[in-house]
């Protein structure tokens, strides 16, 4: 038990180091940041959720001591309460008899999850900016009209115009950054802790996974939602439809990686999308499309399994 607080209080103090990068706006201070929740997650799914648990209070305590509230703030809600839950999710079991094997959490509803934690990060993050929606809405474009007419010395209509798509875009994109941020941190911290022999569950066929049909119905509602509500509470739908947008396109992705398994040039393929994904941005469209009509007519079972070994996927398949 003494050694997870120690490790506990460890990974709580890196994290918060992680954080207080930012200070000092150095070249590394953003990637640091995004690192940030890696501590905790690797606590989490080595020792125990009560490990990550006690990791992120003691980044918070840390950085409330010496960045104060509002830093403490952003912290829990960005970083270290996302990070719990998706450990605490991760370490989820059931059994259907005693003598029965345990079923883990799935990975789709682990990717569900992340996306409703990242749109709700970013939510609550709205009172430290401002009052209100409008004061928070005029504070955004008040920033971004101060960075484009940084140089140019006046704010022409053009730069009127790019602030005020920039107040209606960077919302959902910093939901989706959120969101992917604490994948990929889970993603890294499950990798190292299955390299230590740490790892708490099984290693899952991440290109198995699967979102429920209710998902679309979400995706759905949100998109609907976002067209017919405003203030707060269209801003939250909108932030929750490009989360799930991400969610789909995540399983998008995990179909090439089905499918494309045994196949001649496959890792041609996946390098392919992938780059086109993350460089390009659009082609995720095409893939959250995939994974809604994988998720409503299953594109997967109509493609038998190739170079079937009979054993546990590999864990570097995706």
């Amino acid at each position: 038990m003494m050694m997870l607080w120690l490790i506990a209080f460890g990974a709580g103090a890196a994290s918060a180091l992680m954080v207080a990068a930012v200070a000092t706006g150095s070249a590394l201070a953003v990637p640091l940041f995004y690192l940030a929740p890696l501590p905790v997650l690797i606590a989490g799914l080595g020792w125990s959720h009560l490990a990550a648990l006690v990791a992120a209070s003691t980044a918070a305590v840390l950085t409330g001591l010496f960045f104060g509230v509002e830093l403490t703030l952003a912290y829990v809600a960005g970083v270290g309460l996302p990070a719990y839950v998706m450990a605490y999710l991760a370490l989820m079991a059931r059994q259907s008899a005693p003598d029965a094997p345990l079923e883990w959490f799935p990975v789709g509803r682990l990717v569900l999850a992340a996306a409703v934690v990242g749109s709700l990060a970013v939510a609550s993050l709205i009172p430290l900016v401002a009052g209100d929606f409008a004061e928070y809405e005029a504070a955004l474009r008040s920033l971004f009209l101060a960075m484009l007419t940084e140089r140019a010395g006046e704010a022409g209509p053009d730069a009127e115009r790019l602030a005020d798509l920039l107040v209606a875009v960077m919302p959902p994109a910093a939901a989706v950054v959120t969101m992917a941020t604490q994948l990929v941190n889970l993603w890294l911290a499950a990798h190292v802790a299955r390299m230590s022999g740490r790892l708490m569950r099984p290693w899952p066929d991440l290109s198995a996974m699967v979102l429920p049909k209710a998902a679309a119905a979400l995706l759905a509602g949100a998109f609907l939602a976002s067209i017919v509500a405003s203030g707060f509470i269209g801003l939250l739908v909108e932030l929750l439809a490009a989360t799930l947008l991400l969610a789909f396109g995540l399983l998008g992705i995990a179909v090439v990686h089905a499918v494309t398994r045994g196949a001649p040039g496959r890792g041609l393929v996946i390098g392919t999308v992938w780059l086109a994904a993350l460089a390009l941005g659009w082609p995720f469209a095409a893939l959250a499309l995939l994974g809604l009509v994988e998720t409503l007519f299953g594109v997967r079972a109509r493609f038998p399994r190739k170079g079937g070994r009979g054993g546990p996927p590999a864990a570097n398949d995706i």
